[in-house]
């Protein structure tokens, strides 16, 4: 929808980039992942996420007024990412590099999916839900509900663990909409 409004309105007013940042890296770290264990479903997920997420960014950068400050942010990214790779590939040996990066993986997508807290508080202080949206909170929850169910299949944590605050979060989200029926004139 961010993608939808920034094309109609030729504008990135009321959107935030950070999050398509921060998407984009957990996507790039899950697909390197992916391509250290050999598991094409977690490749092909995190390659077409990473694809969209760059597209996001690129929009946003068009449409942005003030392009330095989003691609300094941009720059840092890769240079994150390039850091990461290299520490990876050179400084990690083979034997441990798959559970290094799992782990760094995991603990990125529980920072991700745990960052809403602060609108939740927000929620509950103004009884209002107008700040959380609910189709986000639904693909929220069928997205770490299916890697959380695949983790479990394959017997891997790093994938099973990090997914299950998005299940709970999501949980408080649908709670929250209910204790707190949004208003009739905002279309969700």
């Amino acid at each position: 929808s961010d993608l939808r409004q920034m094309l109609a309105t030729k504008s990135v007013e009321n959107i935030q980039f950070l999050p398509f940042l921060t998407t984009d890296a957990n996507n790039l770290s899950w697909l390197g992942y992916g391509c250290l264990k050999g598991d094409g479903t977690v490749i092909t997920v995190n390659a077409i996420g990473a694809a969209l997420q760059t597209l996001y960014i690129l929009v946003y950068l068009y449409y942005s007024p003030t392009k330095r400050p989003v691609l300094l942010q941009v720059l840092l990214l890769l240079a994150v990412v390039v850091t990461g790779y290299g520490y990876f590939t050179i400084l990690v040996d083979t034997g441990t590099r798959l559970t290094h990066l799992g782990l760094f993986c995991s603990i990125f997508t529980i920072t991700m999916y745990l960052s809403p807290l602060a609108d939740l508080a927000k929620v509950v202080r103004s009884k209002s839900t107008r700040c959380l949206s609910f189709p986000l909170t639904v693909t929220t929850l069928v997205a770490s509900s299916s890697w959380t169910l695949y983790g479990l299949q394959l017997h891997d944590p790093y994938i099973t663990v990090p997914n299950v605050p998005g299940i709970v979060t999501s949980l408080v989200r649908f709670w929250l909409f209910q204790r707190y029926r949004p208003e009739q004139d905002k279309p969700y």
